[in-house]
């Protein structure tokens, strides 16, 4: 909303007052929300979000004004869930994405105190549930749509438990398999597994903190499974070879996920630990990176193959953008250019992996990496510390099979 439009609006305000009488709401409260929604597209405008959301915006926003004028309302009450819904009503918008994000913007200009929640009617946990969700963000391990899962799961088990009469302290293995059989007798046997973990991890949290004394955690399992043992999955030489040759780089986005590529294979990295390394992190005259939000909470120093650092380079010459304020060194196209999460930076790489041809998944190239520390004569705990594992057991599946060393050692042929 330009200059223009406010003073119109302004110049409405003095108008309806002359014919009609001071408008329902106060004046005072709707100066200040048509000067905060100036400013709100503003900057939007500032950071570089595209034509069509700022045109979007611009249209809610003055619908959303519109219905703040006649109505007695203070300052404090224009964000609100039931002020909200009751616009979403009037107008018949399916959506209110202009009215969410003004409110968070206005939060950060402290203006208001709280922001308005994207999903409304989503009941809110308590106790040791929001204990532990809170836990899980700010251990920076955990992106959005895990916290999704981890919420949708605790909801579940905190109705269940409350359903059943139970307490936390109270809970038994029986307890925890009856609840899992309930909650997932719709889902299929991969999301099972997926939330089976995540009430694992709430019960080993539940015993880190004393509300159990017995680590339920590894007596929830799933069916049976044989053959449980499996090595891990890697590339053999010709297919990182058929990866790299299919890789493409005659766009921003080709040379984001070039970078991805190079970062998963040559220095072992999870989708966690690339999109979080910053500018900072990275010694280009060292040839180093330093990897300091680790899974196993554990900084490490690797060194950059030159292939490598001169991809991270291209990326940041002819991909990134350079105007955004961000340290981080992978960042969305998309204002307001921020940090990408996990999840995209694996799909990218899976992405690249398909084109190539393989029906592989981006922990293949992790895996690569431990086999070639192995094949260089690294012992397991150095492939434990430069994976960032936290148990040498996690490390020691790299040893189910390496057939050139079995073939050295057994028939002693030489590599």
């Amino acid at each position: 909303m330009s200059d223009f439009h406010i003073q119109q609006c302004i110049e409405w305000l003095n108008w309806y007052s002359q014919q009609y009488g001071p408008p329902q709401n106060d004046p005072a409260t709707v100066v200040r929300l048509i000067r905060a929604t100036a400013d709100y597209l503003n900057w939007m405008k500032s950071v570089n979000y595209s034509l069509g959301a700022q045109h979007l915006h611009r249209r809610q926003l003055e619908l959303f004004l519109d219905f703040v004028k006649n109505r007695r309302l203070h300052w404090q009450q224009l964000f609100t869930v039931n002020t909200r819904e009751h616009f979403k009503k009037i107008s018949g918008l399916a959506t209110t994405a202009a009215i969410n994000g003004l409110s968070r913007y206005l939060v950060e200009q402290g203006q208001i105190k709280t922001s308005l929640p994207q999903h409304p009617q989503q009941k809110k946990l308590t106790g040791t549930f929001e204990d532990y969700l809170q836990f899980r963000k700010d251990g920076h391990q955990t992106d959005t749509h895990q916290l999704v899962a981890i919420r949708r799961v605790l909801f579940a088990l905190c109705d269940y438990l409350n359903e059943q009469d139970i307490t936390l302290r109270q809970l038994r293995i029986e307890d925890l398999d009856g609840f899992m059989a309930e909650f997932c007798q719709p889902f299929s046997p991969g999301t099972c597994r997926t939330y089976r973990t995540i009430v694992r991890g709430f019960l080993r949290y539940l015993y880190q903190q004393g509300i159990l004394k017995k680590d339920l955690a590894p007596l929830l399992i799933g069916a049976p499974q044989f053959a449980k043992s499996k090595p891990p999955k890697f590339l053999r030489p010709h297919e990182v070879k058929l990866l790299f040759e299919s890789l493409s780089v005659n766009c921003a986005k080709d040379l984001r996920t070039y970078v991805m590529v190079h970062l998963a294979y040559t220095l072992g990295l999870r989708p966690c630990e690339i999109c979080r390394i910053t500018l900072d992190d990275i010694g280009f005259k060292k040839y180093q990176v330093t990897i300091e939000d680790r899974k196993n909470n554990q900084p490490l120093t690797l060194p950059i193959p030159e292939k490598t650092l001169k991809a991270i380079v291209a990326y940041m010459v002819g991909g990134r953008r350079s105007k955004s304020h961000d340290r981080h060194l992978i960042l969305s196209f998309h204002a307001p250019y921020g940090p990408i999460v996990p999840g995209l930076v694996g799909r990218y790489i899976q992405q690249a992996m398909h084109k190539a041809g393989l029906s592989s998944t981006p922990y293949w190239l992790r895996h690569s990496y431990a086999q070639h520390l192995l094949s260089s004569g690294a012992s397991i705990y150095e492939i434990k510390q430069m994976l960032g594992h936290r148990h040498i057991e996690s490390s020691r599946k790299y040893l189910h099979i390496h057939t050139d060393l079995m073939r050295e050692v057994i028939l002693d042929e030489p590599l």
